[in-house]
């Protein structure tokens, strides 16, 4: 294993869990769930059973390097990558991709966000070394699909196409199609098919087959990064990302890479996962009261309220009556009352926060 590496991504805003994720602390460096543990942190514990220490490289917004440094402070400088801008995820896995290039080659890799939730960790492993072993093997691009439990309208998908034969394994993939999020009716179309499964965003690859994509469908992403190679790992890296992310294209690795390449596959499995992007997910994820409720917070009283999620600090009493399907967080002096199914809104909210009260309360 030790020329496998894991590159998590770290540097999103998180704006949709507003007010409890600022730009100054996004929901990867909180402890939402209230396990003692940062979702960053648990992403790297849970890699770290197969990845020693020295092969993990987390990539984030140069803000937000002093973060990371504290909540994994087992990473030595050169193995947190600062992004000077936002430039979606391609860019942010060719830098880390260069980076390691430099040096290891015949690498192979894990791509993970950082703000992920596995609840089956034992199976999630077991399907990515399933996956490593594959690429190892074969010049192929994985990602894992998510066995879906319901129509969600919130996740992209992935309609899978003919078995491939390796190991004896039952859930490899040739990938058909990437689709974008759908509407309730057409996920339901997706689930009945039993073709669909959820882009997982989690991607497994050696150098040679995600140098090659790059060269080939992004090739003026992959031509900036290439062209640093003699200055990774030496005093001059940072200056030479700061130049070229001004001049990259912003753009993801889905839309950029899988959605083109010929040679993609899906390893299709349940683990438990949950990507948590927003209030709601994090509802359907938590435990509930007899009422429908979420609570976190030590001094909440509740009457006549249910199908709500309720995030209050410790040192605030709140006392809610007669609610219904609601959003209630607090953070920093602010708190937000949102229904449920309007949370797409929080967006404006932040927004017209921003542009009332300045950056200091998002």
């Amino acid at each position: 294993m030790n020329n496998t590496f894991c590159i998590i991504m770290a540097g999103g805003t998180g704006s949709r869990f507003w007010p409890l994720s600022r730009l100054n602390k996004p929901k990867q460096f909180l402890d939402i769930l209230g396990t003692g543990r940062t979702f960053l942190q648990q992403t790297f514990d849970r890699f770290s059973k197969i990845i020693p220490t020295e092969n993990f490289i987390v990539v984030t917004n140069l803000k937000y390097t002093e973060l990371v440094t504290e909540q994994l402070p087992m990473l030595k400088k050169h193995q947190i990558l600062a992004e000077p801008l936002r430039r979606n995820t391609a860019p942010c896995i060719a830098y880390a991709t260069y980076k390691i290039k430099q040096k290891h080659s015949d690498a192979t890799f894990i791509v993970a966000p950082s703000d992920h939730v596995i609840l089956k960790e034992e199976e999630f492993l077991r399907q990515i070394n399933n996956g490593l072993s594959f690429v190892k093997e074969n010049d192929a691009l994985i990602t894992l699909g998510i066995k879906p439990s319901r129509p969600e309208t919130g996740y992209g998908y992935i309609q899978v196409h003919k078995p491939v034969v390796f190991n004896n394994l039952d859930n490899l993939f040739k990938v058909k199609i990437f689709t974008e999020k759908p509407d309730l009716q057409m996920a339901k179309v997706f689930i009945e098919s039993g073709e669909f499964f959820w882009n997982s965003g989690i991607f497994i690859w050696s150098m040679k087959s995600i140098t090659g994509a790059f060269d080939a469908h992004l090739q003026n992403v992959s031509s900036l990064f290439e062209s640093g190679m003699k200055l990774y790992n030496t005093a001059d890296e940072v200056h030479f990302i700061n130049k070229i992310y001004s001049e990259c294209q912003s753009i993801s690795v889905d839309y950029g890479i899988m959605e083109k390449a010929q040679n993609v596959f899906v390893l299709t499995a349940d683990f438990g996962w949950s990507d948590l992007g927003n209030w709601s997910t994090l509802y359907k994820n938590r435990d509930k009261d007899a009422e429908g409720n979420v609570i976190s917070g030590d001094n909440i009283l509740i009457y006549d309220t249910k199908n709500c999620i309720v995030n209050i600090s410790d040192e605030k009493v709140a006392v809610l009556q007669g609610l219904d399907g609601y959003i209630i967080a607090e953070s920093n002096d602010t708190l937000m009352i949102c229904r449920k199914e309007d949370e797409q809104q929080i967006k404006r909210f932040v927004t017209d926060v921003r542009m009332r009260k300045g950056d200091s309360l998002v």
